[in-house]
């Protein structure tokens, strides 16, 4: 069963970090470009960022030098390590495979404030 999950959402102040996890099943992580996208309140759904299968990594210019995006072939898992965070950045974070079928996880929820 091809499943994408997301975790390490949670309540955080404004300077803080997060790592948030994308563990993918049913098919290798690594054969696909993977991306990371939030929806804030109220707002509609935007890009944060994208690897390719070589490592290439792409930033939208609101998260880049703030936000990491890897992953760990072994786990079939991908990351977005989150640092400075802003009240901006809460939002829904999902995972997305774009290619065959256009799949996403069920999002975990981010919230930046003190």
């Amino acid at each position: 069963q091809v499943q994408l999950v997301e975790s390490g959402g949670g309540l955080v102040q404004p300077g803080g970090s997060l790592r948030l996890s994308c563990e993918v099943s049913g098919f290798a992580l690594a054969t696909y470009n993977m991306v990371w996208s939030r929806q804030a309140p109220g707002k509609e759904r935007e890009w944060v960022a994208t690897i390719t299968p070589t490592g290439t990594t792409y930033y939208a210019d609101s998260v880049r030098g703030r936000f990491t995006i890897s992953r760990d072939n072994t786990k079939n898992t991908m990351y977005l390590q989150i640092n400075s965070l802003k009240p901006e950045d809460t939002a829904v974070y999902y995972c997305n495979r774009p290619a065959r079928g256009n799949l996403w996880g069920q999002g975990t929820q981010v919230t930046v404030s003190s």
